[in-house]
């Protein structure tokens, strides 16, 4: 049995959900995300600020970005209020490739998808000086291109965000460029080819063998 959710708490949710996640045996990502997809079920009916706040209460108390970024996701109210400002907020201490990938992946690639922010938003934090925020830009547009996210593919916004980091060898920068062209690769490879012969000498070597990889067999790493 489970205590029930202390509805207008917030903090006190969240530390219920992290104490849960504390006990586990196993603690790896279905187990941890079982727990997070009962109390979404929970909060499905729930007001969208409140999960927000509880939310934010994962993050900033319990140091539990990707449960926090995955209840957002799962409430449409939510993840409909995700926009510049919100983003920005919940991305705040990004700084690693797990807490970029999973904010990226989540939150923010998905709202660009849905036109909740502007592509000017997304092009600001491929310029910014912190390099996990240029990670962030890159790895954003993967929810333009991944067809199980929803993605249609969208040469023009993928390629614009790479266009403005092609000379940026910066390893993290670096892995999620090969990332966003590789999954552009499904949609138009002619696009990708263009792209990698204009830009030849300013891409990292990565880049250019691990895309040419994906073109010519199918795979990053044959």
């Amino acid at each position: 049995m489970h205590d029930a959710i202390t509805v207008g708490d917030p903090e006190a949710l969240a530390a219920q959900i992290a104490a849960e996640i504390r006990a586990l045996a196993v603690r790896n990502t279905p187990n941890v995300r079982a727990i997070r997809r009962r109390y979404s079920a929970q909060l499905k009916d729930g007001d969208a600020e409140y999960v927000i706040a509880v939310a934010h209460a994962l993050l900033r108390v319990q140091g539990l970005r990707g449960v926090a970024c995955e209840l957002i996701a799962g409430h449409a109210g939510a993840f409909q209020r995700m926009g510049a400002a919100e983003l920005e907020t919940l991305g705040q201490g990004i700084n690693s490739w797990g807490s970029v990938d999973v904010f990226a992946r989540i939150l923010s690639g998905p709202a660009w998808l849905r036109g909740q922010v502007s592509d000017g938003l997304i092009a600001c934090w491929a310029r910014s000086p912190d390099r996990w925020w240029r990670r962030a830009a890159l790895v954003s547009t993967v929810a333009l291109n991944v067809r199980s996210h929803g993605g249609h593919g969208d040469v023009a916004r993928t390629l614009a965000i790479c266009r403005l980091l092609v000379a940026d060898h910066d390893d993290m920068v670096v892995k999620a460029m090969s990332w966003a062209l590789r999954e552009l690769v499904v949609h138009d490879p002619e696009a990708v080819r263009t792209f990698l012969q204009e830009h030849e000498n300013s891409l990292a070597a990565r880049v250019k063998r691990e895309v040419r990889n994906k073109l010519n067999t199918g795979l990053k790493n044959p």
